[in-house]
């Protein structure tokens, strides 16, 4: 990662060029499981072959849908090192590092470095809430220890606790930080987020939430991690080359189908409707097991024949399946 330089002409600092590219959309992958704490081999080969041959510009690994918290280490150096290897230089690997231990969250992005990962994603830590002048220490004190670029996650509805944007701007100093991903669903707060890019011009700002994606790329934002793109990632491509030609009759009709897809997370009652529904569908087409990670339990069938019924609607499984 290059260093900031100064401009003589307007001795103006100068920040460095992002190593990676991250605009366009950038799946969240779930974790395929096989058992408890076993990897399903051939469900993430087939996961990351469907994303990627989708058009994606990227894949996150080990971030809220990928259930990384419930995850062992073990299993979690696992999963970075058979992702890595799977995805063979064809789109940039970002892994999600965090834990409430700072020396773990370390450990982990040492070894998604070594693994050959191409960026490193923290959030908030979670359990004890920081305040923001111990939040700018932490990023300060861990960011040089961590040997990969750097996005930092803003999820404040599961870690309790916000990057605000005063502090986004003083941690804007440390040129290894490549942008923010942004998981509010604030989209007042994605604005002032986005107006950080004046001040490092390399920043690339992504929206969490997948129906607010055009909305966000208005607002100056550069694509979206979005958990429906594990499913659909093609129709979530599509929308981002829609918005970026500025074609609205496009963006209507992928959109269209994006909101319907969406009906699947109001099935359930529970929080961890948004994972077991993702799990589902990806069961449903054939890429990999529903099997979350404990304590969550699958959905049971008439639950799984919700999901099924929109993505019949939606063209995604056959209407006979």
């Amino acid at each position: 990662m290059g260093s900031a330089v100064t401009n003589e002409a307007s001795g103006q600092r100068v920040p460095p060029s992002s190593p990676i590219s991250l605009q366009g959309i950038v799946p969240p992958l779930v974790t395929p499981l096989a058992d408890r704490d076993e990897l399903d081999h051939a469900g993430l080969q087939r996961l990351l072959d469907h994303v990627i041959e989708g058009g994606v510009a990227a894949v996150f690994i080990l971030g809220t849908t990928g259930e990384a918290p419930s995850l062992s280490y073990r299993l979690r150096r696992e999963m970075i090192a058979e992702s890595v290897r799977i995805v063979g230089g064809r789109v940039p690997v970002l892994v999600g590092v965090t834990d409430t231990a700072y020396v773990e969250t370390v450990n982990l992005a040492e070894y998604a470095a070594e693994c050959g990962a191409d960026a490193a994603v923290l959030t908030t830590p979670y359990y004890f809430p920081a305040g923001q002048t111990e939040l700018t220490r932490y990023v300060q004190s861990i960011t040089p220890k961590i040997p990969l670029p750097l996005m930092l996650y803003n999820m404040p509805g599961l870690t309790k606790v916000w990057f605000e944007i005063e502090t986004l701007k003083q941690l804007s100093e440390i040129p290894s930080i490549i942008g923010v991903k942004d998981s509010s669903g604030d989209l007042e707060y994605f604005e002032r987020l986005c107006q950080l890019k004046s001040i490092r011009t390399d920043w690339q700002v992504l929206i969490g939430p997948e129906a607010l994606l055009p909305q966000a790329m208005a607002l100056g934002g550069d694509g979206g991690v979005n958990g429906g793109a594990n499913v659909m990632p093609s129709v979530f491509v599509d929308c981002y080359k829609a918005l970026v030609a500025g074609d609205t009759e496009a963006v209507d009709a992928v959109l269209a189908t994006i909101l319907k897809f969406q009906e699947i997370y109001e099935i359930g009652k529970y929080a961890s409707r948004h994972i077991k529904a993702t799990k589902s569908a990806l069961s449903l087409i054939g890429i990999c097991e529903d099997l979350p990670a404990d304590p969550f339990n699958r959905f049971l069938a008439p639950q799984r024949e919700q999901v099924a019924e929109v993505l019949r609607e939606i063209g995604v499984l056959g209407k006979g399946k």
